[in-house]
């Protein structure tokens, strides 16, 4: 006997089925933006997703602020208003290096930008260094030209991630006299 086509009834009733399944199976699972379930923050529960992502460590390298909104994590170092007026900067007048700036910051990416400006004192010169947690970071400079460096911070990033590091800006006058000035203008992580 030839096989005969199946009733268009039959055909779309199993259509149906399999559209019924599939829109199951899509709404059972979890929806992407909401990685974690409603907590409590003192007595008050927080019905917003949280979203939170982990590197292959389980350190936290991004998570939003559920209570105002925005970023909570990474923290994201912003420079203060400097003097624009290199008599107003950071200075030496000594002639072996001095740390003259100090900062500390956390650590959230392997990599780091540094610009520094500096400048000498008429007739003078001299030179301008960075260390990051002691360690040389980037070249030596000559006073009156732009500190510009990128990259990778001292250590282990996987047993560093969160910690605090130091950057110390030195300089040295390399003339009898003068003074050298050095003002950060731009500090900010990077990925590698």
């Amino acid at each position: 006997m030839p096989k005969l086509p199946e009733d268009i009834i039959d055909r779309l009733n199993d259509m149906e089925r399999r559209l019924k399944a599939l829109s199951t199976a899509v709404n059972t699972r979890p929806a992407v933006n909401e990685i974690r379930p409603p907590t409590q923050s003192g007595s008050v529960t927080i019905n917003r997703p949280l979203f939170r992502i982990f590197d292959g460590y389980n350190h936290e390298i991004f998570a939003d602020d559920i209570m105002t909104g925005g970023l909570a994590r990474p923290w994201l170092q912003l420079m203060p208003p400097l003097a624009s007026d290199p008599a107003k900067w950071p200075s030496t007048t000594s002639t072996a290096f001095t740390t003259i700036a100090r900062c500390s910051n956390p650590i959230w990416q392997p990599k780091l930008r540094l610009a520094v400006n500096t400048a000498a004192s008429s007739g003078a010169s001299g030179q301008v260094r960075v260390l990051v947690d002691g360690v040389a970071f980037g070249p030596t400079v000559t006073a009156g030209t732009t500190y510009d460096h990128t990259g990778l911070l001292p250590g282990d990033m996987k047993t560093r991630f969160g910690q605090t590091m130091t950057i110390e800006i030195q300089a040295v006058v390399t003339t009898t006299s003068g003074t050298v000035y050095a003002q950060p203008a731009l500090i900010h992580g990077m990925q590698t």
